[in-house]
């Protein structure tokens, strides 16, 4: 392929970048047009070849990186709008602002791969070092590791659906990432780059195919459970003269589960589904339990802790020997939201964001022995996306449950892409999960990520789905992120070699 313009103060390169960045963003969920990356990313890096200097090579990539985010981004505005009173001036500047950030993230590895040979070289340290950036974004200043670019291949068609996500069994979404750079840049090289681009392709689709294949046994019966999805606006949630109305419904969707002719062994509510402090209200305890038939229950809700500081819970719900309600155990949201949960010590910009001092965080993944039910591994919303960071790895669950409250990002691509990173980390850590979202999309998925169930985006309803059993522990459940994160860093170190022997 011929090099783009050799201009590297013309801004009509960085606009190009900007272009591409933002045609990869619709490859993401829910689009999935994975096939724009042979476009885009051949075009970066040749644009980054075309650079004399390493600082025009960063800037290339730092616009590259802002279209990018800024189109896969859009969706925030939908949440600040849910109180646009307060925080309309913020409507033109958040996404571009986080963009802006984030792209520094991409910028960075086209200036350190500026400094690489060119040809192969290059295209191979690129994806490393793209890996590295996407796992430095997931941790610096608390972390926002929101659309991967391995997620492109979260796509639905039937069985073998979830084919090019097989990979994250070994090495999490940060292999897929590799991979799916790999595949795309190579055709930067010409027509053998085009060659491999292929045959990798075809590689990873046959491994997927094979880990998909039907066992020689059939698998043992699954776990009953009934996902509710009220459906609840977010803008209306928290009204004082509607939430018993909107408890009821949720008790009424309840009932009719338990009740139903198959029996649920668990039925789950999303995240804050509950108006009521459970831990200190025993009416609503025995009101749930006696809707749910004695069936346990998995509810969303706020509590206090000691300090007086709310809590984003999870709280297990069973009938007593007394017949009231009780709590088995309680789970407390630990990965929170900067400025939507707590403002971080590091941005207080004399804007309080966030009423009093915020959410206070729970210790940590942990596992929920529930009577009745296989142990369950609970995350909160934002928790799904941190890749590694799902379940107590000394006490592994048999299987994984989300719940979220997606109300906030209203009809648009932020629930999709929020469900993509839910079910990544069934593939990851090889184990079913569920989850429950409050205006959808709740959904399950069995260990290799392939869909159970689904209730779309505001649909009102109850997701009937059987919960099969546990893989054993994949080697990315064993080892996590720091082996492929290791292996980068060695491939970059490997690509610096044909420049030092050139030099």
């Amino acid at each position: 392929m011929r090099k783009p313009i050799r201009h590297p103060r013309n801004g009509r390169v960085y606009l190009l970048a900007l272009v591409c960045g933002a045609l990869a963003a619709l490859a993401l969920p829910p689009l999935h047009i994975v096939p724009v990356l042979w476009l885009s990313l051949p075009v970066l890096i040749l644009m980054i070849d075309a650079q004399e200097r390493t600082r025009s090579a960063g800037w290339v990539g730092f616009w590259w990186g802002f279209g990018y985010h800024l189109v896969g981004l859009y969706w925030i505005t939908e949440a600040i709008l849910i109180e646009a009173e307060r925080f309309w001036w913020l409507v033109p500047i958040a996404v571009p602002a986080l963009s802006l950030f984030l792209a520094i993230f991409i910028a960075i590895p086209a200036m350190l791969v500026h400094r690489l040979a060119q040809g192969w070289p290059r295209v191979l340290g690129f994806a490393a070092l793209f890996v590295l950036g996407e796992a430095a974004r997931g941790v610096v200043l608390s972390g926002f590791p929101w659309n991967p670019l391995g997620s492109v291949w979260a796509f639905e068609i039937h069985t073998y659906g979830p084919v090019f996500l097989q990979p994250a069994a070994y090495g999490g979404v940060f292999l897929l990432t590799l991979l799916t750079v790999l595949v795309g840049g190579l055709p930067a090289l010409g027509r053998w780059g085009w060659t491999a681009a292929v045959m990798l392709l075809g590689i990873w689709a046959a491994d997927g195919a094979l880990r998909l294949l039907p066992p020689l046994q059939a698998p043992p019966a699954g776990t009953p459970v009934a996902i509710v999805q009220g459906n609840v606006s977010q803008d209306r949630k928290w009204n004082p003269e509607e939430r018993a109305g909107y408890f009821n419904r949720y008790l009424s969707m309840t009932s009719a589960a338990a009740t139903a002719r198959e029996r649920p062994a668990l039925v789950v509510w999303p995240e804050t589904a509950s108006p009521y402090l459970l831990d200190s209200d025993p009416e609503a305890l025995r009101i749930i339990t006696r809707a749910a038939d004695g069936v346990p229950v998995l509810v969303g809700a706020i509590r206090f802790d000691a300090n007086r500081r709310p809590r984003n819970s999870v709280q297990a719900i069973i009938r007593d020997a007394a017949g009231n309600g009780a709590l088995a155990g309680i789970y407390d949201k630990s990965h929170l939201v900067p400025f939507g949960e707590y403002q971080p010590s590091w941005a207080k910009i004399g804007i309080q964001l966030v009423p009093g001092d915020g959410i206070a965080p729970g210790p940590g993944p942990s596992t929920l022995h529930v009577p009745g039910i296989p142990s369950v591994g609970v995350n909160v919303c934002y928790e799904s996306i941190f890749p590694g960071a799902v379940v107590d790895r000394a006490d592994r669950p048999d299987w994984m449950v989300n719940v979220t409250n997606d109300a906030w990002f209203g009809v648009s691509s932020g629930p999709y892409q929020h469900l993509a990173a839910s079910r990544m980390r069934a593939v990851e850590e090889g184990l079913p999960l569920i989850r429950a979202a409050n205006t959808g999309v709740s959904a399950a998925f069995d260990t290799k990520g392939r869909e159970l169930g689904r209730l779309g985006l505001g649909v009102t309803g109850v997701l009937n789905v059987d919960i099969p059993a546990p893989d054993a522990p994949t080697w990315f459940a064993r080892i996590g992120n720091l082996p492929v994160l290791g292996g980068m860093l060695a491939v970059f170190v490997l690509c610096l070699l044909p420049r030092r022997r050139s030099a």
